[in-house]
Order: structure tokens, then C-alpha cells, then sequence
């Protein structure tokens, strides 16, 4: 969203801390990792499976990102859905402060009940509040067995039964279940002719899901074919397939991990990173693609996400044909229905990508005053200089 971007006046300082990526330290009685900010978050991913326990943020970006920027940003990612996001994932931050000063904030606890939460008011403030440079993270044992399986669903609707299923049947072992639509994978055998679908048969939409049992493998996998009889049984799936090795499983991810760069090969387009309550979502979906297809005839929607947490990446791509340029004129427009929608379902125009600068405007329009005050009042309590990030998250 540009909040990692300077402004425009020139003037700007830009901080790296790339060379803060120390591991602090590791505590496997109390399962926390304490790491500094430049850290890359598959370095603290592989600290933690070296010390036989599980960091579980995962994304795309994982062999880059930073954690600071995760906790910038409170990160989210395919297993929020079992471990919640970045901000669920961390106990206690250091902090430089706009007035020069260090916040030592790296308290393992579970429970500190001693005041104001200033550990979340850093996360996901997007720099504008202070510099995070290290972070006490939780860390959980290494799964016994994970299993993923790719299944086909006739609808939006289907796929929300799925996972309720999935709930029941799995309970917390469900760790991520995520939706695709049939366009995302068109894309993808399209731009990587070198993936192979899971499935013959096409079908509206797809769930990708995933397990991580605590007792075995043959556990797991009884599990999973139970749900996923009865989920053929009463239609909510037309056809299934289970990952049989860790390379397949790595197949099934490759197509969810690949929808972003082949929507982008295919050429311009307009996302939305969005958050409806997951009761909400089936109707979101069908009342804003009819919505689009009267305001943008022809568009073609990119809908895919983080279904199991509400969290979908809801992007417009132009008719075939038509001109890039002319289509992304129309992102005010655009940007009103799906935005406008959002907010009658009671949903959040960001879920996982934050304001920074693109999204700042639109945020004043769906917030309520009263909200506002009350961020401002932050930013001018803890940055009366306005030297944080300057021209991100608030106008």
C-alpha cells in the first residue's frame, strides 16, 4: 500500500535494518524466540525447527520479508486461521521511540495485566508510531504429520459449509483453508504452463486446506478421508485430492503462491485486500461481481484468499482486449463498489495489507469520526513531530 515508501518532499530519511538480524535468543520451556527486526522470517522459521518447535507465520514473501515489517504490517498469511496473525503471534517488542528513546518491551509473558497495550499499538502501526527493532515471539511444537488436500466446491457458499465442516471435524488441526476461483488457475496454467492441476474436471471454485495433527500420520489421514467423505456426500465437494508426499503438497501451494505473479503477468489490474465476516462472504462475492459487472462490463474477477479467516484478495482484471490504461481509470469507480459493498457487510477495506499511503483517503470514508479522533490523538500523544512515516496511514 506505499507505506514502505517515502513521500514526495525529498526530504525524507530512509532507515535499514538489515543488519539487525541477530536470533536474541531461544527459550523452549517458555516456546518464545526473541529476534531483531532485520531478521528474514524463513531464518527465524528454520531457528525455530532447529530447536525442534514451530514459528507458524507463513506467505509468499517469507524469504524476504522482514519481521519488523511483519509486525509493521501485522502480517497475516495462509495459517491464521489455527495461530491468528502476526500481532497474536508476538509477546513483546523493543522499541525506538520518536523522541530518540529505547521501550524494552520483551517480556515472554502470556499474561501481563499492567496497563495500556503499547506492544499493540507498535504492531501494525506501519512505522508511524515508532521503530520496532526486536520482538519475543511465541514458538509451538513441530506437528507430528501435516496433510493437504485440493477439493473442488460448485460455489462461494459450498466452500463456507466446507470449512464449518472442516471445523468440526478437524477442530484445531485446520490450519489454513484458502479459496480459489477457476479465473486463478486459468492464470496460473496459463503464465506457468509447467503447473499441473490437481484436478481434471474444472469447477467454479476450489479449496486448498490443510492439517497439522499432534498424534501421527495415519491419525491425520483418517481424518481427513472421513471429512472429505462426507463432504462428497453431501455435495459440498465434487472431487478431491489429497496430497500424497511433501512434493505434491508443495504442487497444491505452488498454484495458491502463484495466483499473484500470474495475474500480474497477465497484465494491470486493481486488488483489494479485503475482510468480511466469513458468515458474510458467499453473498459479498455474488452481489459485488454484479455489481462490477454493470459498473465494468467484462471485467474478470481474480477471487482468492484466506477464506478460513475472512480475508480475501478480491482483484479486477480488464476485459480481454480492452485497454490497461483506460481500465485503471476506472479504479475510483471501482475501488466505490467493492469498498462501498465491503462496508455494508461490516468488513474492513485492508485485512492483512495495511493503509500506508494508497488506502489513507479511502480509510477516512469507512471510518467513523469518533475512530479517527482517537488515532490521531495516538499519533499526535506519541509522534507530536509527525516524523514517523510521515503521509502514511493518517491524511
Amino acid at each position: 500500500m506505499g507505506g514502505g515508501t517515502p513521500d514526495d518532499s525529498g526530504a525524507a530519511v530512509l532507515l535499514s535494518l538489515a543488519r539487525m538480524n541477530k536470533i536474541r535468543a531461544i527459550d523452549t520451556e517458555n516456546d518464545t524466540i526473541t529476534v531483531e527486526a532485520g531478521c528474514i522470517l524463513a531464518n527465524v522459521q528454520q531457528a525455530a525447527r532447529d530447536a525442534g518447535r514451530l514459528f507458524p507465520l507463513s506467505l509468499a514473501a517469507e524469504g524476504s520479508c522482514t519481521i519488523g515489517g511483519n509486525l509493521a504490517t501485522n502480517a497475516g498469511g495462509v495459517q491464521v486461521l489455527r495461530y491468528g496473525n502476526a500481532r497474536d503471534l508476538c509477546l513483546g517488542l523493543e522499541v525506538v521511540t520518536p523522541a530518540g528513546e529505547i521501550w524494552d518491551g520483551l517480556r515472554g509473558l502470556r499474561k501481563d495485566n499492567t496497563g495500556y497495550d503499547l506492544r499493540d499499538l507498535f504492531i501494525g502501526s506501519e512505522g508511524t508510531l515508532g521503530v520496532i527493532t526486536a520482538a519475543t515471539l511465541k514458538l509451538f511444537p513441530l506437528p507430528a504429520a501435516q496433510l493437504t488436500a485440493f477439493a473442488a466446491v460448485p460455489d462461494v457458499e459450498s466452500a463456507v459449509a466446507l470449512l464449518n465442516l472442516a471445523k468440526r471435524r478437524l477442530a484445531a488441526s485446520l490450519t489454513a483453508f484458502e479459496l480459489i476461483s477457476e479465473f486463478c488457475l486459468t492464470l496460473v496454467d496459463k503464465h506457468f504452463p509447467q503447473s499441473r492441476r490437481p484436478l481434471e474436471a474444472r469447477s467454479p471454485y476450489y479449496v486448498l486446506l490443510e492439517s497439522s495433527d499432534a498424534e501421527s500420520a495415519e491419525h491425520a489421514q483418517a481424518l481427513f478421508e472421513s471429512l472429505m467423505a462426507e463432504a462428497l456426500e453431501s455435495g459440498l465437494v465434487t472431487d478431491a485430492a489429497v496430497a500424497a508426499s511433501i512434493a505434491q503438497s508443495k504442487a497444491f501451494w505452488g498454484l495458491r503462491e502463484n495466483i499473484p505473479l500470474a495475474q500480474a503477468m497477465e497484465g494491470k489490474n486493481i486488488k483489494h485486500d479485503i475482510g468480511v465476516p466469513i458468515s458474510s462472504i458467499a453473498r459479498y462475492v455474488d452481489e459485488t461481481n454484479s455489481a462490477l459487472a454493470q459498473a465494468a462490463p467484462g471485467v474478470r474477477m481474480v477471487v482468492f484468499g484466506h477464506l478460513g479467516d475472512g480475508n480475501l484478495h478480491y482483484n479486477v482484471s480488464p476485459a480481454e482486449g480492452a485497454d490497461a490504461n483506460a481500465f485503471m481509470d476506472s479504479e475510483p469507480l471501482v475501488n466505490r463498489v467493492v469498498y462501498d459493498a465491503v462496508a455494508r457487510h461490516h468488513g474492513s477495506i485492508s485485512a492483512e495489507h495495511g493503509l500506508g499511503q494508497l488506502k489513507r483517503e479511502d480509510n477516512v470514508r469507512y471510518k467513523s469520526p469518533v475512530e479517527l479522533a482517537l488515532m490521531r490523538s495516538i499519533k499526535q500523544a506519541l509522534d507530536p513531530l509527525g516524523i514517523m512515516n510521515p503521509g502514511k496511514v493518517l491524511p
